[in-house]
């Protein structure tokens, strides 16, 4: 009796430790397996948009992330807290549609996933966060406000996305604010165990003017770099989105080098990818008959077209590019600029510049090149979440550019490690033709020694 009921309970003992482990190893296998971070911004109005555009959290493939940043919160700057910018799509109260806690939440189904909340954006402006970092009393009020926020609606960090430091009505001293902003949060957050983030501006004058990289680095944990809108309607010309090369500075290879020539380490960069394109109107029709191929940099006015869903003048999502591109009624011609490494694409007046699947793996060899941490998307709202453009309509798939992303992310670190595993074979290969050599020497000499 005694020993059924041992073996009973060490039978139970044992399928709870199968249960616990195969939980825990699902747990562990929900998100992106290489090891690499994906960072997906999500821009919460997105949901505002029509039709098939209209993007909610349900919308979301957190299998697809490793982190994903709820865009935005803003700054109450007369109390120094944060606060929310859309209550009725954030918040709970007033029969909300609780933004925060749906998000949040996709925690318990995907336990890989971390959730952090972005505070600021282009709308926010620069004033506030200026003000608010010139005073070390504020910064303090600040932090220990900011931690209370982030614990309250259970997120996991802070995202600072203050556009930018220095400009657009900030001081010369944000530079220096900034970094003591970031070192009196990172304090506060330490002792609760929250991610610490910051989303970087690209240009050198940016980094220039905003960012001691290499004291922000000491205590951000990751640093989202956003590698796009270099060009856009803006320049009166045509150029690329996000180019990863180009003869000036206006480049990812030249940001992302420039970054870690300020010391910031490569295990904290993470290289953004937009997931829409610049649009562009020329003054007169492109004559497609001329046997010429179109370059960018042609003249165009200073605003460009819209599309259908984000309705923004000069910018389409990837969703809105890849219909537009599947027209035979109107038909776009494609093109690649080996320049820069992106696809254009032309139709009349109207002038497209874009990431796809071949430019974002080009930017993503780049990137694991330099061993970065991973990377970041703005915004996965714009990619083709619905499948609309998908090429097998027997088998649609959504969301293409993010599954090509962690392709990527994967194949490039297979290439590297195969790599790795050549030179090293290479090298042992010679080391044991060197040692070789050196015994036929020993021989031969001990040979005529003996001879003689």
């Amino acid at each position: 009796m005694l020993t059924a009921l041992s073996y009973g309970k060490e039978l139970i003992l044992f399928y709870v430790i199968v249960f616990l482990t195969i939980h825990w190893t699902s747990g562990q296998n929900t998100g992106p397996s290489h090891g690499k971070v994906v960072v997906c911004y999500l821009g919460t109005w997105s949901v505002y948009r029509p039709g098939r555009g209209s993007f909610t959290i349900e919308n979301l493939d957190p299998s697809l992330c490793t982190h994903l940043i709820y865009s935005f919160a803003g700054l109450n700057p007369s109390e120094d807290t944060i606060r929310s910018l859309d209550p009725w799509q954030d918040l709970t109260e007033n029969y909300g549609k609780g933004g925060y806690q749906r998000i949040t939440s996709l925690k318990l189904r995907y336990p890989h996933l971390k959730v952090s909340l972005a505070i600021g954006g282009w709308n926010e402006g620069s004033m506030n966060y200026s003000k608010l970092a010139a005073d070390p009393l504020r910064r303090t009020k600040f932090a220990s406000s900011a931690v209370d926020f982030i614990r309250k609606f259970n997120f996991d960090g802070l995202d600072l996305d203050w556009e930018f430091p220095g400009k657009r009505g900030g001081s010369p001293d944000d530079k220096l604010n900034f970094l003591l902003l970031v070192k009196d949060l990172k304090a506060a957050f330490r002792k609760h165990n929250l991610i610490l983030t910051a989303a970087f501006g690209a240009g050198k004058d940016t980094i220039d003017m905003g960012y001691d990289v290499e004291g922000l680095a000491l205590y951000l944990d990751y640093i989202h770099v956003m590698c796009y809108d270099y060009h856009g309607a803006w320049d009166r010309k045509t150029g690329a989105n996000a180019p990863l090369r180009s003869t000036d500075v206006l480049n990812v290879e030249f940001t992302i080098n420039y970054m870690i020539k300020l010391r910031a380490p490569t295990n904290k960069l993470v290289l953004g990818v937009p997931l829409y394109g610049r649009t562009f109107l020329l003054p007169e029709p492109f004559d497609h008959n001329h046997n010429r191929k179109p370059k960018l940099s042609m003249s165009s006015t200073s605003v460009g077209f819209q599309g259908p869903l984000t309705r923004e003048g000069g910018f389409m999502g990837y969703n809105e590019i890849c219909l537009e591109l599947k027209n035979k009624t109107h038909p776009w011609h494609k093109f690649w600029d080996s320049e820069s490494a992106t696809p254009f694409a032309i139709r009349d007046t109207q002038v497209i510049t874009y990431d796809d699947e071949k430019s974002i793996d080009e930017k993503i060899k780049f990137a694991m090149e330099k061993n970065l941490a991973g990377i970041m998307v703005w915004s996965v709202d714009t990619d083709d979440f619905q499948g609309d453009c998908t090429v097998d309509e027997e088998n649609p798939q959504n969301f293409p550019l993010m599954r090509a992303i962690n392709k990527s992310i994967e194949m490039s670190l297979e290439d590297l490690n195969n790599s790795i595993l050549r030179e090293k074979l290479k090298q042992r290969k010679n080391s044991s033709f060197r040692l070789l050599g050196s015994f036929n020497v020993i021989i031969v000499v001990f040979g005529l020694f003996i001879f003689f």
